[in-house]
């Protein structure tokens, strides 16, 4: 069963690091592009950055998310982690990562639920004082 799971959402502090995991299984994840992207109710989906399989090895990243977000992966542990710095309260939000195409490199932020070849359900961050 091809799955992937994120998991280190919680509740932190403004100005606080905070580093979220994707863990694949079913497949391998550094034969795909995987993506993390947010959500808030009521908002549409943003797209974070995508690291792309070792084939290709580029990493892109949202003009808004460029500085404070780095995605990296652990092929060995078949996870790719999103760390994110200074957090604030416009950082709430559900993250979750997408596994697709090797193939789509700068158009990630595009593809669409049909495209996934797995979505995680996402963790719930949280940053308040």
């Amino acid at each position: 069963q091809v799955q992937l799971v994120e998991s280190g959402g919680g509740w932190v502090q403004p100005g606080s690091p905070l580093t979220l995991s994707c863990l694949g299984s079913g497949f391998t994840l550094d034969e795909l592009s995987v993506a993390w992207f947010r959500q808030t109710p009521g908002k549409e989906r943003e797209g974070i950055g995508c690291i792309t399989s070792r084939t290709y090895e580029d990493t892109y990243y949202a003009d808004s998310m460029k500085g404070r977000f780095t995605i990296s992966r652990d092929a060995a542990k078949n996870t790719v982690y999103l760390q994110m710095n200074a957090l604030t309260s416009e950082d709430t939000a559900v993250y979750y990562c997408g596994a697709f195409s090797p193939v789509i490199g700068r158009l990630w932020a595009s593809v669409t639920e049909k495209g996934f070849i797995a979505r995680g359900n996402g963790t719930l961050v949280t940053v308040s004082a």
